[in-house]
């Protein structure tokens, strides 16, 4: 089968962590493409464009599979910088020749892009509107009547991989690189990730799911065999996709990674730690592991840095720390390691070590030949519900175990888990730590219900729900928790709200503060220019007169302005734990001079309680990051900023979280 020969050898080295090389050391300058070529590349783009759009019979996904070559280009046209040499740009001109051949196909009523084992398709991200491209490598004796079992591939670093170098990628492949996977029957898609998604973060995360659902519409994949593979960066993306969605895949094949040691740095703000317990600490969440058997790896001479910040002077074994940790913390769980040193098993959890001996940042024959076996091992058996689980999460935005759900935690950002069996008799024997709300499910034979030293009868459902108060568990009969709660994907912080559909809103009315309005629409300037850099599709944005009833049902509404000049703002303000007037904001209890300073904040939608609304900031994590391993979250869920004219940016002020009532402490 073919692979993305880049991901096998792609270096995870955060961008803010490499060192500049001298003029003698280093590469040439990067190469800045000639107008003459941004003219052809422009011409071509726009000629792909009026094929597809004059194709008025054709199908819309194969639509979509052409028009994705003219987004590649006006990509390319937005931003040049990202070329960095010569090549670059004639392949960037072969791919949109290739996609004008496509177009004129689609005129002609034909797809020949979808015949061979090798296909190039796209879809619509739902995040942004935005076609995103994917591979697809069909097995050798591939059978269309036939559920298939699906591999899902992130791969490794590749900060200036556009749409185009991607697609000129399948269409000229350089090799396996590594060891070929074996044939057992699969489909596996490449993902592009939007470069690097943020390291398979935000629309890199939503990414991963995007791309299963776009592959199920096109050929039979059985739901129960689909199987997450990645190294190197799409290794760290692995290990985040991984143990926090345990129960979406049958395993995990998971090769290096980096690992997050903020948390243990001073001088962070108080704001900041908590956050870190989201996807800077993956290694804490290695009990998910028990549900989900992963396959940890690596080179035992890997030489790539394994951690951000960097390493001291002291030993490491490069990427091969995430695996290593992450075994250690299982075997703190309870879960000894025994086998051979280089190919160790999880006694009680599924889950495998294994080490590429003599081997640098990659993978031996004799490993690839162990996770080949390991991946048909568990794609033949395929996902079932476990009469056990063991679950850990920091956050109910990843709250799901197959049959247990944590909709609520007393404490967010701390450790919560579960540790719940179901018996054949319909008793469930339940143990819980940080947990205040449990749903489960597939309970129509449940008669009683043990938990934390408790007894419940209940009586057989298609889901029960738990609720703890005072220390007390008892059924909740009533649904949904009356007011506002922090609960699955309405927990904060700010950033959260970019994982899902979102819609940036301009003012178009008169603002109480210029400066202000100015500096809220300088943000909102950067945040599209960034997020359509490096998340490869720019947001949604209307005027806040046009949003209507659907966008609010929809989106995720980001609010930029005051209340003088966005009249959505000014709609929902009252509703708000906080006063805003032309004079003052007065947020926790203090007040600030409305003249230069605003709140960003994030909350459940007054207009929608469940979507948020978020005032005045796109992600606020560090422009760096964008293109980085991790995104550190810089103003938990809401903050008072103040205006700065020189930055596009505010300057912060002070930043918190609410409580899990969504009141200010």
């Amino acid at each position: 089968m073919k692979r993305f020969a880049i991901a096998a050898v792609a270096v995870c080295v955060a961008a803010f962590l490499v060192t500049p090389l001298t003029a003698q050391q280093g590469p040439p300058p990067p190469v800045v493409a000639k107008p003459e070529e941004l003219a052809q590349i422009r011409a071509k783009t726009e000629q792909i464009e009026a094929i597809v759009a004059g194709s008025r019979g054709a199908d819309a996904t194969l639509k979509g599979d052409v028009a994705v070559y003219a987004h590649a280009g006006h990509m390319l046209l937005e931003y040049p910088e990202l070329f960095g040499t010569q090549a670059a740009i004639d392949h960037a001109m072969e791919t949109l020749d290739s996609g004008i051949a496509k177009a004129k196909a689609l005129q002609a009523g034909q797809a020949p892009w979808t015949q061979g084992n090798s296909r190039l398709y796209a879809y619509t991200s739902k995040i942004d509107g935005s076609l995103q491209p994917y591979h697809v490598s069909l097995p050798a004796n591939y059978d269309p009547s036939k559920p298939a079992r699906l591999y899902v591939w992130l791969h490794g670093r590749q900060n200036n991989t556009t749409e185009a170098a991607f697609i000129y990628s399948f269409d000229h492949p350089r090799g396996p690189g590594n060891a070929p996977v074996a044939d057992n029957g699969q489909i596996q898609i490449d993902l592009f990730g939007r470069l690097n998604g943020g390291g398979w973060h935000f629309g890199g995360e939503a990414d991963v799911f995007e791309a299963i659902a776009a592959a199920k519409q096109r050929f039979k994949i059985d739901d129960k065999r689909i199987l997450l593979r990645g190294f190197s960066m799409g290794g760290e993306g692995a290990w985040n996709i991984a143990l926090h969605y345990p129960d979406k895949f049958a395993a995990a094949e998971i090769g290096a990674g980096t690992w997050s040691r903020r948390a243990s740095m001073p001088g962070l703000k108080p704001w900041q730690y908590p956050v870190l317990n989201i996807w800077e600490n993956m290694e804490q969440w290695a009990l998910n592991g028990f549900n989900l058997p992963i396959a940890g790896h690596d080179g035992d001479r890997d030489d790539q840095i394994p951690y951000l910040p960097g390493p001291a002077p002291q030993p490491n074994r490069g990427q091969l720390e995430s695996s290593l940790r992450t075994r250690a913390q299982l075997e703190k769980e309870g879960f000894a390691s025994l086998g051979e040193p280089n190919f160790l098993r999880s006694q009680g959890a599924p889950d495998i070590w294994l080490i590429s001996r003599d081997t640098g940042h990659g993978t031996s024959p004799l490993v690839r030949t162990q996770l080949d076996a390991f991946l048909k091992e568990w794609g033949d058996a395929g996902q079932g519900s476990p009469g056990r689980i063991r679950f850990v999460t920091y956050t109910t935005r990843y709250n799901s175990d197959y049959w247990v759900k944590v909709d609520a935690m007393e404490r967010l950002y701390e450790r919560a888990d579960v540790d719940a069996t179901r018996r054949n008799d319909g008793r469930y024997d339940i143990t819980t730590h940080n947990v205040a709300r449990l749903v489960l499910t597939e309970t129509t034979h449940a008669r009683s219900i043990a938990i934390d030293g408790q007894t419940l009868a209940v009586k057989p459902a298609a889901a029960i729900t738990l609720r703890k108060t005072g220390g007390k568990w008892a059924v909740d009969r009533n649904g949904a928790l009356p007011g506002l709660h922090k609960t699955h994907a309405l927990q904060g912080p700010i950033d959260d709200a970019f994982l899902e559909p979102f819609l940036l809103v301009k003012p178009t009315g008169a603002a109480w503060n210029a400066g202000v309005n100015a500096q809220a629409l300088r943000t909102l300037a950067r945040f599209d220019r960034l997020w359509g850099k490096y998340f490869r599709g720019h947001p949604f944005v209307k005027d806040d007169k046009d949003v209507t009833a659907a966008d609010i049902a929809n989106y995720h509404l980001v609010l930029f302005g005051d209340p003088g000049s966005n009249r959505l703002m000014a709609k929902v303000m009252g509703k708000l734990p906080l006063k805003w007037s032309r004079q003052s904001v007065t947020l926790a209890g203090t007040n600030y001079d409305a003249a230069e300073n605003f709140p960003a904040l994030i909350y459940p939608n007054p207009l929608n309680p469940k979507k948020y609304v978020v005032l005045n900031t796109g992600l606020t994590i560090a422009e760096r990051e964008y293109n980085g391993d991790y995104g550190m979250p810089l103003y938990g869920d809401y903050a008072v900023v103040k205006v700065n004219p020189a930055a596009e940016v505010p300057d912060l002020v002070t930043a918190r979280f609410f409580d899990n009532s969504w009141r200010v402490k």
